[in-house]
């Protein structure tokens, strides 16, 4: 399974090149926080959007964290917060893959690199969109 945050998503659901030919290149299945599912219907501007990106989320699976990882993603933002502005949703996406021990694919490094044991993966190289 490769877990995959919004950022990524966003490049797939664009039909960014770089993104299909590394969707392309393995055949792991695709794996959402629900959190990135939410984040992602939250950039619809219209309800024809939110139809249609609600259509194509069909296609992967969701994954909730579950109580004791959201304990953990707790105890994570309130250490990393103040020092380094983690965010919650960002706290609890990264603490959903350390407790899964699945990479995380994402551009969005700087978000996430203080959660304690968390690996991170830039999945293709990124050109100017």
């Amino acid at each position: 399974m490769v877990l995959v945050d919004s950022d990524v998503m966003i490049d797939l659901l664009r039909e960014y090149s770089p993104a299909l030919k590394w969707l392309d290149s393995f055949d792991d299945e695709i794996l959402l926080s629900g959190f990135v599912v939410m984040e992602l219907i939250q950039g619809c501007k219209n309800r024809t959007e939110q139809r249609r990106m609600q259509k194509e989320l069909e296609n992967y699976n969701v994954i909730w964290p579950s109580p004791e990882i959201c304990d953990e993603a707790v105890d994570v933002f309130a250490h990393y917060y103040l020092s380094h502005n983690l965010g919650i949703l960002d706290a609890l996406i990264g603490q959903t893959a350390v407790a899964l021990n699945l990479p995380l694919h994402t551009f969005n490094q700087k978000h996430y690199s203080v959660i304690p044991n968390i690996k991170l993966v830039r999945p293709y190289e990124k050109k100017d969109i």
